[in-house]
């Protein structure tokens, strides 16, 4: 009887026997297709190993994407230095993008728009709460550890601290099929809410620091434009929205060509990802809102014209399976396990992080419906992920009389308590959730 490798054992075996050939592939010029290709294996193996593995523990396979991607990404304090080109690589960050579209698409597909608007006084309250307090605790913490730092500057790292990271939170409830629940409709809500309010916090600190860099004063004209532009979007999308897809599958309908049913979808997903972008927000707010308004009662005509009668949700399903785990895996990808070691860097990553979570919780006292769990939406708010890295690179590249808003200790604690926050969060998620 053959014996079978283990599967830790079969994925390092096969990283050892590719190395040669992406260290090669790493070192040509110009575009070059061969460290894509041997990129998608790692990745692809990455994910389901480590997505099986986190299974069998009863964790959610988010959390298992999410080390793999962490494993791949460090693989350099090994010694295999050919790995390193992996992060460099901006067609997998464009998938990785396109796959978190997909995943908010998909929510909002699942999402219910009248149970969700239900919610709404409680997901806006949570989301202005989960801004306010996590900003309040990162300004005194940053303050505390660096009081010669510039004020501004410690106000941008407490600003690092308010958007939540959507996509690992919404992962971690379809794979829960909680989605529907009160909490997920509420965290789901206030994470999009969440979002747009971060980008505001970020525009106008940024445009705060900028001024005074610069020795002028900050137009407040600015943060109007970003508020009426974000509330125009959302209002529009949802308002708008449904009328808009109605029609065009109507339109779609009236056309002979097959299997028009996805095109179409993607088409109306991409669309509104597009004005998001335009309108300054984050192209996931557009994506969320397409699958929130699109109805079955839009495409009932093309469902029909499919012998299987498959939906939105069902044709996506094979599309979200490829591309969704590689977001995961290429954000893990991102964090540089060498800062543990940095001694200075972690008490101020433990403290910086403990407020980041405490932050959250106080959001929770947002939730005004009786009998819904405050504790698990306040767990569903935490993780910061890739919003947290964003806000500390555009921190990198902000001066105050020269001196950088967020410097390399800064920055590295940031990366830790990104790290910190994404990873715990889906397990304790999946603890509170099933009880």
């Amino acid at each position: 009887m053959r014996r079978r490798l283990p599967a830790p054992a079969l994925f390092a075996a096969l990283a050892v026997t590719l190395w040669p050939a992406l260290a090669h592939a790493a070192g040509g010029h110009g575009p070059d297709l061969k460290p894509v290709l041997l990129a998608f294996v790692l990745i692809i193996l990455g994910a389901r190993l480590g997505g099986e593995l986190f299974e069998r523990l009863n964790q959610p396979a988010v959390l298992g994407e999410l080390v793999a991607g962490i494993a791949i990404g460090n693989v350099d304090l090994l010694g295999f230095r050919a790995f390193e080109a992996l992060n460099q690589l901006e067609s997998l960050q464009v998938l990785a993008q396109v796959g978190v579209l997909f995943l908010l698409f998909d929510v909002g597909l699942e999402t219910n728009f009248d149970q969700m608007r239900k919610v709404g006084a409680s997901s806006l309250l949570v989301a202005v709460l989960g801004v306010i307090a996590p900003m309040l605790l990162g300004y005194g913490v940053t303050r505390w550890f660096f009081p010669s730092h510039s004020g501004l500057a410690d106000w941008f790292v407490g600003a690092t601290l308010c958007a939540t990271s959507v996509g690992i939170t919404a992962r971690v409830l379809t794979d829960l099929k909680k989605t529907a629940s009160a909490e997920g409709r509420i965290i789901l809500g206030a994470a999009v809410i969440d979002d747009v309010l971060g980008l505001i916090v970020l525009a106008v600190v940024a445009g705060i620091i900028q001024a005074a860099d610069q020795g002028r004063a900050f137009d407040p004209m600015t943060v109007g434009l970003i508020i009426g532009k974000s509330v125009l979007f959302l209002g529009g999308a949802i308002a708008v929205g449904g009328w808009i897809s109605k029609r065009a599958f109507r339109l779609a309908s009236r056309m002979k060509s097959q299997n028009l049913l996805l095109p179409t979808a993607l088409g109306f997903c991409f669309g509104l990802s597009y004005l998001a972008a335009v309108a300054g927000l984050a192209p996931i707010v557009g994506a969320f809102a397409a699958g929130l308004v699109l109805d079955e009662l839009h495409y009932r005509d093309l469902q029909e014209r499919d012998p299987k009668k498959h939906t939105v949700h069902d044709l996506l399903k094979p599309l979200s399976t490829f591309l969704v785990p590689m977001f995961f895996v290429t954000m893990g990808m991102q964090v540089d396990l060498s800062v543990f070691g940095k001694v200075e860097v972690l008490g101020f990553a433990a403290v910086l992080t403990l407020a980041a979570i405490v932050g959250k919780q106080a959001c929770s006292l947002g939730v005004l419906e009786k009998g819904v769990d405050r504790l698990a939406v306040g767990l569903g708010m935490i993780p910061r992920g890739e919003v947290g890295l964003i806000f500390a690179s555009i921190g990198a590249t902000l001066t105050i009389a020269g001196e950088r808003v967020i410097t390399g200790q800064i920055y590295s604690a940031v990366v830790v308590m990104v790290a910190l926050t994404t990873l715990l969060t889906p397990p304790l998620l999946v603890w509170r959730m099933r009880k």
